[in-house]
């Protein structure tokens, strides 16, 4: 298994051709390990990076770990960055699990405090609008429903995204392209999630229990429609979001996950009290 089949972009990045590189291949493995990786500290960063674009996975690691061992660090990193095998300058030496704790610890903690302190918004919204759950109590039992769906949209989106830069089938300079798939993947799971909740809504809700002036069928629709904006908002921000994190030098694998976490939680509650009250005119 090779790191990357990425041949054509890698000639137009080190201007080498595919038989050059393919020659500088079969000179190198010829080598023993030691001097392998006495090449690598010598030769270009762009020609290493196109002969060990063709080596295995496993071969690669292992001579970049001698390469790092050597003390030749920086040269290291740079040359993993630009395989592909890590994404951002922060990111950690080795493999998940010969890392330390404290290595990971450092690489999550600043994200998840800061995000935790700005999950305060959640709860000042809800707070905002308390008076609309005071007046439609239904409306409460649906709005975790809204942030969920919002979530597990947004992280799949994600998932799929970073799978797909893992395996460069898409870069940072194709964001457009990747939205406009993604707002249209939304849409059509966005109204065939409405239409199951509004469904449930409209046939295990008790109509009678509600306050004068409100119907069933309004209410339904209000969460529909909510539900619609967050989960097409949420989608795109997934599929979009990992490709911001690479392009800012960021590790989408640290990142994506607790931002958009937090982002549709807090854009989940304003969306739908904004929503439901435009729809049945609560104040």
């Amino acid at each position: 298994m090779s790191v990357m089949y990425t041949t054509l972009l890698d000639c137009q990045h080190t201007h080498l051709a595919a038989h050059e590189i393919d020659a500088a291949k079969n000179a190198f493995l010829i080598h023993t390990m030691e001097e392998r990786v006495r090449l690598l500290s010598v030769m270009p960063v762009s020609e290493a990076v196109g002969v060990l674009n063709c080596c295995p996975l496993a071969l690669v690691r292992e001579l970049l770990d001698a390469l790092t061992e050597t003390g030749d660090t920086v040269r290291s990193r740079q040359i993993a960055i630009d395989l592909g095998l890590i994404s951002s300058e922060i990111e950690p030496d080795g493999d998940y699990l010969t890392n330390s704790v404290m290595n990971h610890v450092r690489q999550r903690i600043g994200w998840i405090v800061g995000l935790a302190l700005l999950g305060i918004l959640s709860g000042l919204i809800i707070s905002h609008y308390e008076d609309t759950i005071t007046q439609l109590v239904l409306l409460a039992i649906y709005m975790p429903v809204v942030a969920a769906a919002g979530g597990n949209a947004g992280s799949q989106a994600a998932t799929l995204v970073v799978r797909a830069m893992a395996m460069n089938e898409v870069r940072p300079s194709q964001w457009l392209a990747v939205m406009w798939k993604e707002v249209r993947v939304a849409i059509i799971i966005a109204f065939a999630l409405a239409a199951v909740i509004m469904t449930r809504v409209l046939v295990f809700s008790d109509a009678t229990s509600l306050p004068a002036g409100f119907h069933l069928n309004d209410i339904a629709m209000a969460i529909g429609t909510a539900l619609v904006i967050q989960v097409t908002l949420s989608t795109t921000l997934g599929g979009v979001l990992p490709l911001v994190a690479r392009k800012l030098k960021l590790d989408p694998a640290v990142l994506v996950s607790p931002v958009l976490a937090s982002v549709v939680d807090i854009s989940g509650m304003a969306i739908y009290f904004m929503t439901i009250n435009a729809w049945l005119g609560l104040t």
